[in-house]
């Protein structure tokens, strides 16, 4: 599983990396990052999924979740 971020549409709201801060971080302008590759550890699948749900814009993405 991996998390990815549209930068077109995240607006910076932080919610991703106050959820999931192992995951998210902050460019110099408040917006999200994804840390590393996006790789989400064995057993980190739940905080994926909750930044993602929280997130207002629905930015981020997660690639190869079983649903």
């Amino acid at each position: 599983m991996k998390v990815l971020i549209d930068s077109e549409r995240c607006h910076g709201h932080g919610r991703c990396y106050d959820l999931a801060p192992d995951m998210f971080g902050e460019d110099g302008e408040g917006y999200g990052t994804v840390l590393g590759d996006g790789s989400v550890a064995l057993g980190k699948e739940p905080d994926a999924r909750l930044a993602a749900s929280n997130c207002p814009e629905r930015a981020i993405d997660i690639e190869g979740a079983i649903r």
